[in-house]
């Protein structure tokens, strides 16, 4: 049996209706998600954030909402931050980062959890480059009798655009460091996530010291967003592979549009 892995960047679940949708649906056994929201002070369904001329509405619990959405999942939430959004006049406190959910019939027998770039700040968002961090847990497969580590990330954004900097260098750094508290090295490895990097970044030959290759533009994939997205540099979203993955299929996923990024599938042995 095929097992499926899916990586998302969910926008802050700005397309709550479609992506609820689509996440139930895919019927993922392990589900990488960036950008996921959680705001234990309010029952509102949405909030407002605000930063210079940016404004963007984030569903205040995306990640409850999913994790109830999943009875059959575990979820893991790791926020990089917590900062104000707007709840009509008064301002919440509101957390931001990753989730990853697993199906519980796969144990997680490891797992590791770091800032990849920064440290977690409780009292604000923080300037540009924001902190970030990544996940990184390791599975065992009962029905196809093998382990697995999967690792996801959430690249750094600089003002500037994607290209190569000292604190992109650093950030790779720490994600291979990351990984190899987790990964044994001799097993299937996957790495995927909003890497905030074009595809000729020094990102991709670090990882390429694990052995890793990348499944998008390996495979002849040319955007990884929707139409939603209006700006030129249409690539964010990478996952890679070691060769030891059998591959069934992969996809960057053009319908449905359940964010500003495109979902990156993967059904492997």
């Amino acid at each position: 049996m095929a097992l499926r892995i899916l990586s998302l960047n969910a926008w802050g679940g700005k397309l709550h209706a479609p992506l609820m949708r689509y996440l139930i649906e895919v019927d993922a056994d392990v589900l990488c998600l960036q950008e996921v929201v959680r705001s234990p002070e309010t029952t509102s369904d949405w909030l407002v954030y605000r930063d210079r001329d940016v404004e963007l509405p984030q569903r205040a619990n995306l990640f409850d909402e999913i994790r109830a959405a999943l009875p059959e999942h575990d979820g893991y939430f790791c926020p990089t931050a917590r900062g104000e959004l707007s709840d009509g006049d008064r301002m919440v406190h509101s957390e931001f980062g990753l989730a990853t959910f697993v199906r519980k019939s796969l144990p997680v027998i490891g797992q590791a959890l770091d800032f990849v770039h920064g440290r977690f700040s409780p009292d604000g968002w923080g300037e540009h480059p924001r902190a970030r961090n990544a996940h990184c847990i390791r599975l065992f497969s009962y029905e196809d009798g093998f382990s697995i580590t999967i690792a996801q990330m959430h690249g750094l954004r600089d003002t500037n655009g994607k290209g190569d900097t000292p604190e992109r260098q650093a950030q790779a750094d720490a994600f291979m460091q990351l990984v190899g508290r987790v990964w044994p090295g001799n097993e299937r490895l996957i790495v995927c996530g909003d890497f905030n990097v074009l595809p000729e970044s020094a990102t991709f030959a670090a990882l390429g010291n694990l052995g890793l290759s990348d499944l998008v533009t390996g495979r002849g994939h040319t955007d990884t967003r929707t139409s939603h997205y209006g700006k030129s540099g249409r690539f964010a979203d990478y996952m890679l592979a070691t060769p030891d993955v059998d591959v069934v299929r992969f996809d960057v996923v053009e319908q449905p549009e359940v964010s500003d990024h495109r979902a990156l599938l993967l059904d492997l042995r």
